[in-house]
């Protein structure tokens, strides 16, 4: 199949702007991994100067800050840190997955590996289903990149509980 002209323009211009640009410096860097006890069965805990404060800290330039939770209870997001939107996403994540609604997870007879002391959360893992773990942003002029409404969240689902979340900051050095 021939390409069509205007892709062929598309490529050439992409190929002409990609060897015109410098050479990258070395990469850079820098991880770590923050704990914190979360308070509340269904939460969400503004991570964004946190994690700002990781870019800042990071001399990574231009580049990206992923922030990753570490338990399947949890999710990471990105929104507006506003209380009344706050709390209908608490009950959007109820209608879509009811706490009380039976769970097969909760059969703990069934399951090889459930341990002794475990709760009942299988609506917990449903709703970190929907939400997802981590997050990707871009990281320019040595700051995070993020509009004027958005922020970081970590979204506890089964708590209260300690959390662990990791921030890996990478890309070209300042």
């Amino acid at each position: 199949m021939a390409t069509k002209p205007w892709m062929r323009q598309a490529q050439q211009k992409l190929r002409a702007e990609r060897d015109s640009l410098p050479l990258p410096r070395s990469m850079t860097t820098s991880s770590d991994v923050v704990e914190l006890h979360t308070e509340e069965r269904v939460q969400f805990i503004d991570l964004t100067e946190l994690v700002a404060e990781h870019v800042r800290r990071s001399g990574v330039g231009h580049g990206l800050v992923c922030v990753q939770t570490r338990h399947t209870t949890t999710g990471v997001v990105v929104n507006e840190n506003e209380p009344l939107l706050i709390e209908d996403a608490k009950r959007m994540l109820e209608r879509l997955a009811p706490r009380d609604a039976r769970y097969r997870h909760h059969e703990m007879h069934r399951r090889r590996d459930a341990a002794a002391d475990e709760t009942p959360n299988g609506d917990a893992h449903c709703r970190a289903l929907l939400l997802g773990t981590s997050e990707t942003l871009a990281v320019a002029g040595g700051a995070l990149q993020l509009g004027q409404w958005q922020r970081v969240f970590l979204v506890e689902l089964d708590g209260p509980r300690p959390r662990t979340v990791a921030v890996v900051v990478m890309g070209i050095p300042r």
